[in-house]
């Protein structure tokens, strides 16, 4: 019968839980003992119930010892060992306990019997601690420590004492980890001993304090505490055992808290602001207030946060007071964080701060004002606005503005006639941004009754917003602007009734080319040859640009109305290709210069049709637009609808491509015909 080896599939109970190679060969250096089993830490709380209810888990348990008990490899018995992690129970441990003097396996070892519940591996690692030394010592040391058994204390005492001072620091932690009077008392003695071993004892030391303050027992972990601040130790754990210190004594650690606030050693600061955030209670509070009022410029930054971080509702009154009236640098900050608190008083501090002259303040308190979500707070910005003036007012219609508040609407249409012109003007902006039909015909009843240059551009501006908003619903209200005797305000209703769009708009404009002002045409002819596109719905547009390219009253018109038809008719869906084909034609005769004839043939490359391709490769064979028509017959040739086109005349045509001045040009039509041959 053979015997079980650790690679057999029936004892492999996982191959993917852990990540070790069964070839590895450098078993002959020990784990490192002073690295915790993180495999142990995820596997271990399943244990139990795996061996439970896993019907095969005591055979695999049979199966894994047989191979512990045997000659296999090291490798083989390493593996086996964290196999035993998921299955092993206190059957396993007689086979695991004498692999804990094996410099190879004693870290495997270890790591099945740390997850192993019961006092049976408590007792076979206490065994091990006058059964090994050095490294090995060190990790069963460690592993008492990760099970906590007051068992073994006495043994760990001993230890302490030991000459390897590697040995007598892992003692030392491990019997802080497992705390109580006994393991305090040894570790406080051992203080005073070799300063090798200090910092770990006074870590156990630290480690059994925390033990104690979970237990509730803040008295004894005051002492330890206390005991390590004062004794000869490295910086940090004095450091630790201070946090430690005044956490314990809770309220009564203020004057400790204060004391280390106030210390010249910038390391004992920043403890001391670690440990403000923690220690809870409304005395804290207002302790760490009152020390802000008096503390050093270099100290008032870090301590106002720190008290802003806790979690006390009693911080809330300190940091409103300073955002109204605090020292510069502190209200910047405190402004900056009003919105975690979402106070309704918040609001009116918050609005007061954009209207000073302070303006880092203003500036902080505006990106606060912006961040505060919910409607109680847009209903409260919009209920201040009909009171306020001046450049609260002007916050307040930004806000509204930015927050996009249409109950303030009405509020700030009424501020459109306010006195202040810096107000005036933010509420027209306001109003463009918020308003609607109404607001767009009120708007241009102010537009026609405003002189001043500047102020016109800011209405205009905020109609033309409404205007590309709320759409055909203005053109009303629009149209007699474009009828003004004023030719400006004419113009200005040119460009409204282009933002509107829609056949109304586009009879409207068309007629404002043949006005008797230049300025007015030429406004109301750019307004057509660029018109907004809105096919099909504006496809009316067509006829007055072709009206224009056939007789414009000045050559740039009977130009623009051409470039305007030609984008028309490349853009429109209300128009088959074929048609297309003979709008283009029927504008040929048009055109004059080589550009509108290049445009043309552009537009010709992105309707797919056989008459399409045709005409291309008739302007190929003309020198002055043949590098235009080369590029729009290799777009025909990439388009989704290529295979429909006739495909002798398209290979005719990409022959005539391929002879392209143009490098990218000649390499299309070359793969294109590749692609068709």
């Amino acid at each position: 019968m053979r015997r079980p080896t650790a690679c057999d599939p029936k004892l492999y109970v996982n191959p993917g839980a852990f990540d070790f190679n069964p070839n590895y060969t450098d078993l002959q250096k020990p784990m490192n003992p002073f690295k915790s089993s993180i495999c142990l830490l995820l596997l271990a709380g399943a244990i139990s119930s795996f061996a439970q209810t896993d019907p095969s888990s005591a055979e695999k348990q049979r199966q894994l010892i047989a191979v512990l008990q045997s000659d296999a490899a090291p490798a083989e018995k390493a593996i086996t060992c964290k196999r035993l992690v998921t299955c092993g129970t206190r059957d396993a441990i007689p086979a695991l306990a004498p692999l804990l003097q094996d410099p190879k396996l004693t870290s495997w070892a270890r790591i099945a019997l740390e997850a192993i519940p019961g006092p049976e591996a408590d007792a076979a690692l206490r065994a091990a601690l006058d059964k090994t030394q050095g490294n090995v010592l060190v990790g069963v040391i460690n592993s008492i420590g990760v099970r906590r058994d007051t068992k073994a204390i006495p043994g760990l005492i001993a230890k302490l004492k030991e000459g390897d001072a590697n040995v007598a620091s892992a003692a030392a932690e491990s019997l802080g980890k497992i705390g109580g009077s006994e393991a305090s008392k040894a570790l406080t003695q051992a203080l005073t001993g070799p300063a090798a071993i200090r910092s770990s004892v006074a870590y156990g030391c630290v480690l059994s304090a925390e033990n104690e303050l979970k237990l509730g027992h803040s008295g004894p972990a005051t002492k330890l505490y206390d005991t390590v601040r004062k004794a000869s130790v490295p910086r940090q754990r004095v450091l630790e055992a201070t946090r430690g210190a005044i956490l314990a004594r809770g309220a009564s650690g203020i004057p400790l808290l204060l004391e280390n606030l106030r210390s010249s050693d910038w390391a004992f600061i920043g403890i001391a602001l670690r440990t403000a955030r923690e220690l809870p209670g409304a005395k804290v509070t207002a302790a760490l207030a009152k020390e802000l009022e008096t503390a050093a410029a270099d100290r008032q930054q870090p301590l106002f946060l720190a008290l802003s971080d806790r979690q006390d509702v009693a911080v809330l009154p300190k940091i409103l007071d300073i955002a109204r009236s605090g020292p510069s640098n502190l209200k910047v900050l405190a402004l900056g964080m009003l919105d975690r608190f979402r106070d309704p008083a918040a609001v009116g501090i918050l609005l007061d701060a954009t209207a000073g002259a302070d303006a880092p303040a203003a500036a902080a308190a505006k990106a606060t004002l912006n961040r505060l979500g919910g409607k109680d707070v847009d209903h409260e910005l919009a209920a201040r606005l009909p009171k306020a003036a001046g450049v609260t007012a002007q916050a307040l219609l930004d806000l509204c503005k930015q927050r996009n508040i249409l109950e303030a609407l009405p509020a700030v249409v009424k501020r459109l006639d306010d006195p202040s012109a810096p107000v005036r003007r933010a509420a027209v902006e306001t109003v463009g941004a918020l308003g609607s039909t109404p607001e767009a015909a009120d708007l241009a009843v102010r537009l026609s009754k405003t002189t001043a240059a500047k102020d016109r551009a800011e209405i205009e501006q905020a109609l033309l917003t409404i205007c590309g908003r709320a759409g055909a619903a203005c053109v009303p209200h629009v149209l007699p602007l474009a009828k003004n005797p004023d030719a400006s305000l004419r113009i200005s209703g040119i460009n409204a009734l282009a933002a509107i769009g829609g056949n109304e708009a586009v009879a409207a404009v068309a007629a404002a080319a043949q006005d008797a002002d230049a300025s007015v045409q030429d406004e109301a002819v750019r307004a057509l040859s660029e018109w907004p596109g809105n096919w099909p719905k504006d496809s009316s547009v067509a006829a007055p640009l072709l009206s224009l390219a056939k007789s414009g009253g000045k050559p740039a018109h009977q130009v623009q109305g051409l470039r305007g038809y030609l984008k028309f008719i490349q853009e429109t869906k209300d128009v088959q290709p074929a048609d297309k084909i003979s709008k283009i034609n029927e504008a040929l005769p048009l055109m004059q210069r080589s550009e509108e004839k290049q445009l043309a043939i552009s537009v010709m490359g992105s309707i797919p049709t056989a008459t399409a391709l045709e005409a291309l490769t008739t302007f190929a064979n003309d020198p002055a637009l043949a590098e235009t028509a080369c590029m729009s017959i290799t777009h025909l040739a990439k388009s989704a609808q290529a295979a429909e086109l006739p495909k002798d005349a398209l290979r005719q045509a990409l022959q005539l491509a391929a002879k392209s001045q143009n490098e990218s040009t000649r390499k299309e039509a070359e793969a294109a015909l590749k692609k068709l041959n």
